[in-house]
């Protein structure tokens, strides 16, 4: 018995020794196998400027420095998700919103236009007869005349003869009726009156320079001839307008056109007066495509005896749109759009209780007022940005995640790419998808002048001044007609709704935010513009943007840094020239 005793012991010790041995091995093994998963996983960045991640260690290559491992809290998140810290959400102020369905039956689409003149009250001033201009009383475009007015004198060798001859009938009409009412007809087919005739007739005289009145009141839209010119039979004289109605032409796109019909609905606004609305039918549309801007006109028709409307005046036009039945569609704010090419992409809120966010691309409907419809991309109850989503873009450019510039992702910021972490080709390919004609082109250096005003507002730190900047960089977005606007595949509508917060905004620091939005657009267009009137320099400061680093647009080589003003106005350096 003590035999076996002493066997078991030795049996129950070697078990203890072999569990104590294999597991630390076992336990090592997971270790090791978790470090290198780690270690995989493991960014780099400089403790100086966060914004530069990479792969594996090194030095910084803006300053130098020895890289850190970077903050692995983002444990648990996709592939193409990002996430933020709790202060970059505060100083971005992000904002969400709930995607969800609602009923399509009576939803706002917003279209733009244009006064235009009533084509249908146009007339052409037409001279009756040949001779030389003596005396023109219409010296602008713009004068009222009124029907009756005298608007010039002529001398006619035809109509003088024709004078003589209605004299020498008028001794013989007893004798010669005929002969006489003949010369008479004659001159009433050159629009002299009966009372004119009858004043040469009585006085016996011929009249060298002969009066032409107005045969219609309105407004001189072109001076045709000037005082002195010969002129011929039937030639015009003047362009006149009735404008007491005008129309209201608007563009439609291909995709809206089943939206509108004759006869619905339209309320019109101008921005010269915001309070008056007018609620009106539409009067025509065109059954013709423009197959350059793929738009249909839609015409109404606008009393304008006040003479509040001028022609050229922009308008807005609302109409309730009955998409044929109450179906439930889904619904996205248009601020929660990117636009690149012909991308549009979102940013969705992934979980609801952290701050992680993920790039979506999603197809979009019809555009009904401010809300887009969503025809695949998103889901009911997606929580998607509506405020801050350049923010989280960069962000994501920085981190290599997809992004509205990086369609698929895996390129991390190195120092030696382009603006915002994606390479200026890519940069290059995206500006060159706008078609770039000479109308767009001279609007967009209007723009790049208003926008370099702008900068230098923020340089002198004023709010104020930053908020009146802002308001003229919007005039210079709103000379672009709406084929224009078009053209630069939703960037106008970001740059003003970037624009209009700094001017709702007070605060300097805030307002910088708005502006470097604005920055990365105006450079993104800028590097696939054809010519500038003088040099641009895309420039940076490694500090701003919450040491995230941030771009501007220079007219001038020297630095004067917009984000920090006078606290450090020569931080930067020229990144590129254009």
């Amino acid at each position: 018995m003590k035999k076996y005793g002493i066997y078991i012991g030795i049996l129950v010790v070697g078990l203890f020794l072999g569990w104590l041995l294999f597991a630390n091995s076992s336990n090592q093994e997971a270790e090791h196998n978790h470090n290198e998963v780690a270690e995989a996983n493991q960014l780099w960045t400089c403790s100086m400027h966060p914004q530069i991640m990479q792969p594996e260690p090194g030095n910084c290559p803006i300053c130098g420095m020895d890289l850190i491992p970077a903050d692995t809290g983002a444990e648990g998140l996709s592939p193409d998700e990002i996430k933020l810290t709790e202060n970059a959400l505060a100083l971005a102020n992000i904002q969400t919103t709930i995607v969800g369905e609602n009923s399509s039956k009576e939803n706002t689409l917003t279209l733009s236009g244009k006064i235009v003149e009533n084509e249908k009250s146009n007339t052409v001033q037409a001279s009756y007869f040949s001779g030389r201009i003596e005396h023109l009383t219409i010296n602008t475009t713009g004068e009222t005349i009124r029907k009756g007015e005298l608007l010039a004198t002529i001398y006619s060798p035809e109509l003088f003869a024709a004078q003589q001859e209605l004299i020498t009938a008028s001794s013989l009409k007893e004798t010669q009726q005929e002969l006489y009412q003949s010369v008479r007809n004659k001159l009433k087919l050159w629009k002299l009156s009966d009372a004119q005739i009858d004043q040469i007739e009585a006085s016996g005289k011929v009249e060298q320079h002969m009066p032409v009145y107005a045969t219609v009141s309105g407004i001189v839209l072109e001076k045709m001839v000037a005082q002195g010119d010969y002129i011929k039979q039937g030639q015009p004289l003047l362009k006149i307008a009735d404008l007491n109605t005008v129309w209201a032409l608007f563009d439609v796109y291909e995709n809206q056109v089943e939206l509108v019909k004759k006869g619905q609905e339209i309320t019109v606004t101008t921005n010269a007066y915001p309070q008056k609305e007018f609620t009106l039918k539409i009067d025509f549309i065109d059954p013709t495509l423009d197959p350059t801007t793929r738009t249909v006109k839609l015409r109404v028709i606008i009393n304008n005896k006040e003479g509040l409307l001028k022609t050229g005046m922009f308008v807005k036009g609302n109409v309730k749109s009955d998409l044929g039945n109450n179906q439930k569609t889904l619904t996205l704010p248009a601020s929660a759009v990117l636009w690149t090419g012909e991308r549009s992409v979102v940013y969705v809120k992934t979980n609801p209780d952290k701050p992680f966010f993920e790039m979506r691309e999603v197809t979009l409907g019809h555009q009904l007022d401010d809300h887009y419809q969503v025809i695949d991309g998103l889901t009911s109850g997606d929580e998607v940005v509506t405020h801050g989503t350049f923010t989280i873009d960069a962000a994501a450019q920085l981190q290599g995640k997809k992004s509205m510039m990086n369609k698929t992702g895996g390129k991390t910021m190195t120092g030696h790419e382009g603006h915002n972490g994606h390479t200026n080709e890519t940069s290059k390919e995206i500006s060159h998808e706008i078609n770039w004609d000479n109308a767009l082109e001279k609007k967009f250096i209007s723009l790049v002048n208003a926008y370099t005003d702008l900068k230098d507002a923020f340089v002198t730190s004023d709010a104020r001044v930053a908020s009146t900047k802002s308001e003229s960089f919007r005039n210079a977005l709103d000379s672009m007609t709406a084929t224009e606007r078009e053209k630069l595949k939703g960037h106008w509508k970001m740059l003003y709704t970037a624009s209009m917060e700094i001017t709702l905004l007070n605060a300097i620091d805030n307002q910088r935010i708005h502006f470097q939005r604005i920055s990365d657009m105006m450079i993104n267009l800028s590097k696939g513009f054809s010519t500038f009137e003088q040099t641009l320099y895309i420039q940076y400061c490694p500090m701003a943007n919450n040491n995230n680093g941030a771009y501007w647009l220079s007219k001038e080589a020297q630095i004067r840094n917009p984000y920090f003003g006078d606290k450090m106005l020569r931080c930067g350096e020229v990144k590129q020239t254009l």
